[in-house]
């Protein structure tokens, strides 16, 4: 047991190792006095948790993870058939499995003080350990679950079902956490019986400001696109922008290897998923993000993506879509410039207003540094903690 420690259990069905928001809040917890102990999938065995953070690791990683080959037709057909019941099947075995293992670690070590679950896909087991032990549940969503992109065959009955049990599971919760406004906004118009919902963005710790090896760039000598590669993230645009902007345009990220395996990179290069320290060279280097999003989905209207922060921190510009809440941030704090979802050559514009207008981006986006970083989003989080459990157990 830790001694003198009051405990979080946070659950999470992601890898754990490159979600950059739950080991930032987790971190933000340990700074408190709290150890936390994290239940992910398919945790990488070499990877070492900041200090006061512990990890176990349930369940194995998505096949389009590891596949190498295209995908026949046959087989995409297949896919995009079975889907929703397999991620449904896969969300349910990781479930079981972290709610045993969570029973056995707190035989060992104590019941924790407070379960905290990101995302609804931790949710149901998040809400009957928090029920078991009594303790305060922290529901922290990291987008609008019920209008997230539909992968594969449509499936309304099982939106439905998850629709109704968020807003079931949702309600016993001491807290709710989101990523942005847009999404609280979104979760009190359906859920006005919750509890508070308190925004936590996913911004970056501050930073010294980043130059280009060689110093300062007077333009960007490139465009780079540092997410997942998938569907529904406006790539099919950026990639016929790409024969058409004398920029060089990477991609680099995670990538759906089935999406990928049909897709028209134009003059684009992609690479795969790098290390943080990495993109934040090519991010350098290039001088110039591509924070891009479909204006298809609800939840794709109201997010507030990572890559949009992580360029800020950098001092770097971005071109972005225009849609929603990132279209809002960009144009308050006036990060860069914007183009309209699905139009490659409102994009091309974007790029050369970039290009005409540089030193005057560089410049707002070193302004807006000091309001969208992690340190003021920590203190809410830390707030928040306060309120649960003031003096601990």
């Amino acid at each position: 047991m830790t001694a003198g420690r009051s405990r979080v259990l946070m659950l999470v069905w992601t890898s754990v190792a490159t979600d950059t928001r739950v080991l930032r809040e987790a971190s933000t917890l340990t700074s408190m006095g709290r150890a936390v102990h994290i239940i992910g999938r398919a945790v990488p065995s070499d990877f070492v948790p900041p200090p006061g953070i512990t990890v176990a690791s349930m369940g194995t990683a998505p096949l389009s993870s590891t596949r190498t080959r295209r995908l026949s037709r046959a087989e995409r057909a297949a896919r995009w058939a079975l889907l929703p019941t397999h991620v449904t099947r896969q969300i349910a075995a990781w479930q079981r499995d972290a709610e045993a293992a969570a029973a056995a670690w707190a035989e060992a070590e104590g019941a924790p003080e407070v379960v905290h679950a990101h995302d609804f896909s931790a949710l149901p087991v998040g809400h009957r350990l928090a029920q078991r032990w009594d303790v305060p549940l922290v529901y922290d969503t990291h987008e609008y679950w019920v209008g997230r992109p539909v992968e594969g065959r449509p499936a309304p009955l099982l939106r439905r079902a998850e629709r109704l049990a968020e807003a079931r599971l949702g309600v016993d919760a001491a807290a709710v956490v989101t990523v942005g406004p847009g999404v609280a906004r979104a979760l009190r118009i359906d859920h006005p019986d919750w509890p508070e919902i308190t925004v936590v963005r996913n911004t970056f710790p501050s930073r010294p400001a980043a130059a280009a090896p060689g110093g300062p760039l007077d333009a960007p000598v490139g465009l780079v696109y540092p997410g997942r590669l998938a569907a529904y993230r406006e790539l099919e645009v950026v990639s016929r922008a790409s024969r058409l902007i004398d920029l060089p345009v990477t991609l680099v990220g995670p990538a759906d290897e089935a999406w990928l395996s049909g897709f028209d990179r134009g003059r684009a290069e992609v690479l795969a998923s790098e290390s943080l320290r990495s993109i934040d060279h090519r991010l350098q280097t290039a001088g110039a993000a591509l924070v891009t999003h479909s204006d298809r989905w609800p939840n794709h209207r109201l997010a507030l993506p990572n890559k949009l922060f992580h360029a800020v921190s950098l001092g770097v510009p971005v071109v972005a879509t225009d849609v929603g809440e990132l279209g809002a941030a960009v144009r308050e704090h006036r990060l860069g410039t914007l183009y309209a979802p699905g139009d490659s050559a409102s994009l091309v514009r974007a790029v050369g207003e970039l290009v005409a207008h540089y030193s005057h981006h560089r410049c707002a986006v070193a302004a807006a540094r000091q309001h969208l970083v992690w340190e003021r989003d920590a203190d809410s989080l830390r707030g928040l903690y306060r309120a649960l459990a003031p003096t601990g157990r």
